[in-house]
């Protein structure tokens, strides 16, 4: 099976978030968002390939209500050299084609000042790998499939500290990755845009993850972080995947470059 894969489409007369006959490639589908995002699409009527590491259970779990010629699982450390193109073509070969990818997958690593050179590395060379480098290479090879087909959509995962720099001063690298794929995904965008290709960014604010609530604890306590939030209370990671389920049907072809901020009115600009 060819790893070009893609299939333009109009979606015709289809509902906002029907994505009936869509194939939709999701990273870091075990937990948290990305659970949210798998199953979201799945209850859209997308055909979900999700992505994971290491958390089998957690990524069976999240598409366990997706019917199975409707859901596929792929283990992948996307920390290895060359895991996003090989991502890419794993899932090509489910279905022969993908009409959405959504570029999730993240880690958030301390890396923090006082830190040994080591640890220092360490943090930055994770961090890139998984967050930017193999995620671009993924980018990369969806961008060219749907460019060659006509068309097909890519939703890429930032978050507010791309915009306002991170809350945590420990979180240097995370931050510093989450604006390289944003503006990635931006210039592709430009650059792209009449060949059919859209590009959505969502950047979350506080998203009631296990990945955010160990990083409040850094920043004197959930309770502490509430307080800063203008509704007071976390973005629910369902809401996400509402959005993305949205973005993903490819009817909203004007938003296409635009940055979605998802933080309850806590930050605008």
């Amino acid at each position: 099976m060819s790893a070009d894969c893609g299939r333009a489409e109009r979606n015709g007369s289809r509902g906002l978030s029907d994505l009936t006959n869509r194939t939709v490639l999701v990273t870091g589908a075990s937990k948290g968002i990305g659970a949210e995002i798998a199953s979201a699409l799945g209850n859209a009527g997308a055909a979900v390939i999700a992505a994971y590491n290491a958390d089998h259970e957690g990524a069976h779990n999240a598409t366990s209500a997706i019917p199975e010629n409707r859901r596929h699982l792929v283990s992948l450390d996307l920390a290895r050299a060359g895991a996003g193109r090989e991502l890419w073509r794993l899932a090509c070969d489910w279905r022969g084609s993908i009409d959405v990818i959504v570029c999730n997958a993240a880690v958030m690593l301390d890396s923090p000042l006082d830190s040994t050179d080591a640890e220092w590395d360490e943090a930055w060379e994770r961090t890139l790998a998984v967050n930017v480098i193999e995620t671009a290479n993924l980018m990369r090879a969806a961008a060219r499939a749907f460019v060659a087909r006509g068309g097909g959509v890519l939703i890429v995962l930032s978050s507010w500290a791309a915009q306002r720099g991170s809350g945590n001063p420990d979180l240097l690298a995370y931050a510093a990755s989450k604006a390289a794929v944003k503006s990635l995904a931006q210039t592709l965008a430009r650059a792209h845009a009449k060949d059919g290709l859209l590009v959505y960014v969502i950047a979350p604010g506080i998203v009631r993850t296990q990945m955010s609530e160990v990083s409040a604890q850094r920043l004197g306590g959930e309770a502490a972080v509430t307080a800063t939030l203008a509704m007071g209370d976390w973005v629910p990671p369902h809401e996400i995947g509402e959005l993305v389920a949205f973005l993903a049907a490819g009817r909203m072809r004007h938003l296409s470059g635009a940055t979605l901020d998802v933080n309850g009115a806590s930050y605008i600009r």
